[in-house]
């Protein structure tokens, strides 16, 4: 592969005023993705918590950009061989994609 665009994030492990933990995402001055707060007590705040329990390392970021959230999300889980279908089929609600072969990318160095 050739690198086409590149550009620099920040990973920070930030607290709420309630002394909740949550990741942020920096991506540029007054961009950053924010994750879903899973104590909240709001529609995607429940949906974060029960996902999470069957997929502990799955991740919701909302968008901020300037100060405003921009209705878009950010989502991915770190799954390991064995759950990647189960994931899959949790979404799809079909299996039409186990017809076609596992075809990696090549990685050129």
């Amino acid at each position: 592969m050739r690198v086409k665009e590149s550009h620099e994030l920040r990973l920070q492990k930030v607290v709420t005023k309630t002394g909740v933990e949550l990741w942020r995402i920096v991506v540029a001055p007054n961009h950053f993705f924010l994750e879903q707060n899973p104590t909240k007590p709001s529609k995607y705040g429940v949906a974060y918590r029960q996902i999470k329990e069957i997929y502990p390392d799955f991740y919701m970021f909302w968008e901020i950009k300037n100060d405003r959230y921009t209705g878009r999300l950010l989502t991915g889980t770190f799954l390991d061989r064995d759950d990647i279908d189960k994931f899959i089929d949790s979404i799809l609600k079909n299996e039409d994609y186990k017809s076609y072969e596992d075809v990696k990318d090549e990685i050129i160095k």
